[in-house]
C-alpha cells in the first residue's frame, strides 16, 4: 500500500516535471496525474478495523490534505494540455511577427471605415513617427558612435502613449488578427526596454565597437517591429 509520505514524494516529483514540461510528453504527464489520483484514493481508504474517534479524526485530516493534493495535481495536469509547445516559440523572446499567432498582414481582416477614422489615422501617424525616431537615432550613431541617445529614447518612447497609439490601430482589425498584433505590441515594448538598457554607458567610458554593434542591432530590431505592425494597416 502506498503511504502518505510516498504520495507526497510523488507529488513533489510531479511538480519538478511540471517545471520542465517542455522535456516531457503530455501523455507521460497525464499518466503521472492519473497515477497520483488513484494512489491517493487507495492509500487513504479507511481500514475496516479502525473505529476509534481519534483515528477517525486523524484520517479526516489526512484525507483533507490528500484532497488538496489530488485537486492541485488534476488541475495542473489539465492545464498542461493547454500550454503551447516549443513550436510556438517565436522571435522577440517568444512573441512577435514570427509567432504562429500572428497572421500574414495580407490575410488580415480590416474594417475600412474604422481604419479611416480620426483616432486610427492619428495612431498610424504616431507609429510612423516612432519608426522615424528610430531611423534618426541610427543616423546619429552613424555620425557619432558616442552619441547619447538615452534622452531621445525616454522623450519619444513613452510606454503608455505608445500603447494607446498602437491599440487605436488595433481597433480596425478583427479579433483573430488582434491576437497576433497584440504580440507585436509586446515585442515593441520589449524592444524599447532592451534598447534603453543596451545604450547606457558609464560616465567617461567610451562606447566600444561591440557595444555600438549591440545598440545598432536593437535599433534595427525595433524598426522592424514597427514595420511589422504598420503592415497591417497598409
Amino acid at each position: 500500500m502506498i503511504t502518505h509520505s510516498s504520495l507526497l514524494l510523488l507529488h513533489r516529483s510531479f511538480f519538478i516535471h511540471v517545471r520542465h514540461y517542455q522535456q516531457i510528453s503530455k501523455m507521460k504527464l497525464a499518466a503521472c496525474a492519473t497515477f497520483l489520483l488513484a494512489a491517493g484514493s487507495n492509500a487513504f481508504a479507511p481500514g475496516a478495523g479502525n473505529t476509534r474517534s481519534t483515528a477517525l479524526n486523524a484520517e479526516k485530516g489526512v484525507s483533507t490534505r490528500i484532497g488538496f493534493l489530488q485537486t492541485s495535481v488534476a488541475t495542473i495536469a489539465a492545464s498542461l494540455t493547454l500550454l503551447p509547445g516549443q513550436a510556438n516559440a517565436a522571435k522577440y523572446g517568444g512573441f512577435g511577427a514570427g509567432s504562429p499567432e500572428v497572421v500574414d498582414p495580407k490575410d488580415a481582416i480590416i474594417d475600412e471605415d474604422i481604419l479611416k477614422s480620426d483616432s486610427v489615422q492619428k495612431g498610424l501617424a504616431a507609429v510612423r513617427g516612432y519608426q522615424q525616431s528610430v531611423v534618426d537615432m541610427k543616423s546619429a550613431l552613424a555620425s557619432d558612435s558616442q552619441a547619447d541617445i538615452g534622452p531621445k529614447i525616454r522623450k519619444d518612447f513613452d510606454f503608455s502613449v505608445i500603447r494607446t497609439d498602437l491599440n487605436a490601430i488595433n481597433a480596425a482589425l478583427d479579433e483573430d488578427t488582434q491576437r497576433g498584433t497584440d504580440r507585436i505590441v509586446r515585442a515593441i515594448l520589449q524592444d524599447i526596454t532592451e534598447l534603453e538598457v543596451a545604450q547606457k554607458q558609464k560616465a567617461g567610458v567610451p562606447r566600444s565597437d561591440k557595444r555600438l554593434k549591440t545598440v545598432c542591432g536593437k535599433l534595427d530590431k525595433l524598426e522592424k517591429s514597427f514595420s511589422d505592425y504598420l503592415a497591417f494597416a497598409n
